[in-house]
Order: C-alpha cells, then structure tokens, then sequence
C-alpha cells in the first residue's frame, strides 16, 4: 500500500506539470504533496515511487535517454515527424519543447527530498539499512540534477561552469517557492557533493549487493566518475572508476564476453548472474512504459523512430569482426540500420525492454579516458583494451594511446545509452553529421536542415534546451537560455 501511496504522490505532481502546461502556474521546483516517511517500510516505498516514474518514457524509458542520441551525430530520426524529430533537428523553441525534460527530474528531486528531509530522525535497528535508502536518494538526487544540467545547461569546461545551470533545490519547497537557475559551476558542486556523499553511505553490505532495479555503490561511482571527467577531476575520475571495477567484480559482476555480448541484453539480472548492468530500468508486461518506450521507438517492426546515422554504421563496419556490430539490426525492409540494444527479457514485448542505465563497460572506459588526461599510458591500455579485446578477440590495445582513440571506443560501445551528444561536446569537440551513403541503406541520410545544425560545438545555443515556457510563466525569478 505504501508502495501505491508514493507513486500516486509523484504520479500526482507528474500530472501538475505535464498535462496542460499552459493551465499549470505552479513551478515544478515546489513539491506539492508530502507522504511521512516514519521508518524503513516508508523509504524503501518512497524509493519504490521515484523507480517507478523513472520507468515513464518522458522519463528514462524514453526521452531522458534518447535525447543525448538524437541531438548528437550517431542517430538520427527517421523524418521530422516521429518522436525525436524536433531533437534531432534542433527545433525546440521555449514554446513547444516538452516541459517534461524539466518537470520531470524535478519532481523525482522533490521525492528524493522528502525522504532526505525526515531520513534522519528514522531510529532502526540497522543503521546500514538506513544508511542505503539514504544513500539512493542521494544518489537518484545527483543522478537528476546532473541531467538537468546537461540538457540545460553549458558544458561546465565552457566557462568553468560561469554560466546558467539550473535551481539547485535540495529542500522540499512549498507551491510558492520560485528558485532561481544557480550557475552551472554550483550545479556540479551539488551532485558531486550528493554522488560522494551516497558513496560513502552505500560502503555496507547492503550497498555493495546486488540490488535488481536499484542504484548501489558500484553504479554510483560509475555515475561519479562520469561526473568527474565532464567536471574535469581526472585524477578523482581515475580512482572512482577504478573502485567501481574492483569493487563491482569482488560482487560478482563482470563484462559480458565476447559470446554473451549479442544476447546479454535480454537476458534477466540475477543476484547470481548480474553481468555488467550496475543500474537499470525494470520494465514488465503488467508495469510497462508503453510504446513510446526505447525499445520501441528503436525497432523495425515498432514506431522505427529513431535509427543509426550511414557515418556511425560505416565506421562499425570497418570491422565486421566487431561483436558490437551483433546488436545493430540491418533492416532490408526500412532500408537503414536500428539499435537492437533495447531487447525485451523472457517473454516481454518490445516495448518492456529493459534500460541499462549504467554498465561496467563506462566504468572501464571511464578509467581509460581519465587514465590517458592524466598521463598513466599503462592503465589506459589496460582498460582500454579490456573493451576493444571484448569486442573482438583478435584486437588489442598497445602502444599510447590517444584520447581519440578512448572517445571512438566509447562511441562503439554506448551508443544508444544516450551519452553522444554529451561526449562529443564536453571537453569542446563537435557534433558532426556527415552522410556515407550505402545502397544497402539508402534511407540513412540525414534530414534537410541548416548548415548551423550540421557540425556544431558547445557554442551554438541550441545545444542545449530552451527551458519550458511553462516554467518561465510560474517562475519569474527562471531567466531563459540565451538566444530563444
């Protein structure tokens, strides 16, 4: 039941700040409703309802996810008119660009405050226990606030983090609270705070189990170490990657092989077989994001939304040895290649696919990007050649090796997992969209669009979003990104 209670609570704040924007006066940074969270039952229920709405596809089921995809040279949309359409072709003004990009990861924040505003006068007999709840809503908290900030905010190296991020709310705000947007700078210092805090937090047995469909210890400092790199921290990049490997493989965990890679994605986690998934989404038959869902905006036979670009496809094709060629479907009928990444587990349908949200993989190659900026060229082989042997047993890693060489690996093995744009603009490169034509897969060609759209770096303003309109109306104090 209580379960039931604190999703309907952030389903109810969903509802506020999706359906009918140009009603809603309310800024999704107030959290409209509280549930009392009195001992163990009520986090781990609380916790239940913020997992739960990260199944939606508004959330990380679809857009959260596909965004980074889209917006970037990798993928591309089919036409205009499907799903990703306006992210692909950078259309999004402050009137028609979803409000849920912004609503959303704020009412999850405000879910998480909750439970972070009352965990601590919780009195349990096992402190560990508590510890972990606290230690995913701080997590979950980082995990949000660092999306936000990516999708509308600068890349932190821009500026060192000068200019606008996004509020940083880390109290449970009233309707009529009206944050205004911290710097980008502040943002970051907030989620590495909350991300090395968790960690901390989930050093117990509870944090470092196996935990299906939870954040734990090994996912977090995956998760920070991304943060670190983009933040520029290579040297505590290093280290957290480093744990998160260590840490993970004593668990049990480990990189798919070779013959597991292809079909690993269908494959259900286990306590005893967790492979590398550190963090997912659980989608099922009877809870289900539905088809506006990953997998299947991502397949032939669903909405065929969103596809690989003919560049991305050539450039895998280079080596047809490669395994991770397995999980991208050639269609003969739609005449372009899809990511088969999102494929659904046991006897679910497509659109039920489960979303790895964090891998070992990123760990590793985590490691050997931050190993290569601090100049340690023998563990940038060694874990970068963990990934390119995995991917084909007759390749290894030698010599030094170059930070292009760790960006073009990360694109090979994350694509789809809505990390592209990202990683192309961080440390100042560009998006690139340039078309290798194949007649096997003549419809993989990009859109018409402007020049402007076509090759781009963290200087043109609409690498990132316009914040909702919505939001600016019921939030004075909300300034909007520059140029919209």
């Amino acid at each position: 039941m209580k379960k039931y209670i604190a999703i309907c609570l952030v389903g109810a704040a969903m509802l506020t700040s999706c359906g009918n924007d140009w009603l809603d006066l309310e800024p999704s940074t107030s959290t409209f409703t509280e549930t009392s969270v009195l001992n163990g039952q009520d986090c781990y229920a609380s916790l239940n309802g913020i997992y739960s709405t990260m199944q939606s596809a508004y959330a990380y089921s679809g857009r959260l996810v596909y965004y980074g995809d889209a917006a970037g040279d990798d993928m591309q949309a089919l036409s205009p008119t499907k799903r990703t359409g306006n992210v692909y072709l950078l259309s999004f003004t402050k009137n028609n660009v979803q409000a849920s990009y912004w609503s959303y990861p704020y009412s999850m924040i405000g879910a998480c405050n909750n439970i972070l505003a009352q965990i601590d006068k919780i009195d349990e007999d096992d402190q560990d226990l508590i510890d972990f709840y606290k230690g995913q809503a701080l997590a979950l908290r980082g995990m949000f606030l660092f999306d936000l900030t990516k999708v509308f905010g600068y890349p932190y190296k821009k500026d060192n983090g000068a200019s606008l991020g996004v509020p940083v709310v880390k109290e449970v705000l009233d309707r009529n609270a009206k944050p205004k947007r911290n710097t980008v700078a502040e943002d970051y210092a907030q989620i590495i705070s909350d991300l090395e805090e968790a960690c901390k937090l989930m050093d117990n047995k509870y944090g470092k189990a196996f935990a299906k469909g939870k954040i734990n210890r090994f996912a977090t400092l995956t998760l920070l170490s991304r943060v670190y790199l983009y933040h520029g921290d290579d040297t505590k990049a290093l280290e957290a990657a480093e744990t998160a490997i260590t840490e993970s493989e004593k668990a049990k965990y480990k990189l798919w092989t070779n013959s597991e890679y292809a079909t690993a994605w269908a494959e259900d986690c286990s306590a005893s077989a967790p492979g590398e998934t550190l963090f997912e989404i659980i989608n099922l038959t009877d809870d289900s994001p539905g088809k506006e869902a990953l997998g299947y905006l991502h397949n032939e036979s669903g909405y065929y939304d969103i596809c690989c670009t003919s560049s991305f496809y050539a450039m895998m094709r280079e080596n047809p040895n490669d395994v991770r060629n397995d999980v991208i479907v050639a269609s003969t009928k739609r005449k372009v290649p899809f990511c088969n990444k999102y494929q659904p587990q046991g006897t679910e349908i497509i659109q039920d696919a489960n979303i790895r949200l964090l891998r070992l993989s990123e760990a590793y190659l985590n490691a050997a990007e931050a190993a290569v900026k601090t100049g340690d060229n023998d563990k940038a082989v060694k874990y970068l050649d963990a990934i390119v042997n995995r991917a084909d047993p007759s390749s290894h890693v030698s010599g030094d090796v170059s930070l292009e060489q760790v960006m073009t690996e990360r694109r090979k093995e994350l694509f789809g997992e809505g990390h592209r744009l990202f990683d192309a603009l961080r440390d100042g490169g560009y998006v690139e969209r340039t078309d290798v034509p194949d007649k096997k897969m003549s419809k993989a060609l990009h859109l018409t669009m402007a020049a402007e759209k076509m090759k781009f770096n963290w200087n043109y303003y609409r690498c990132i979003l316009p914040v909702p309109i919505s939001e600016i109306d019921a939030n004075p104090n909300i300034e909007q990104n520059p140029d919209y």
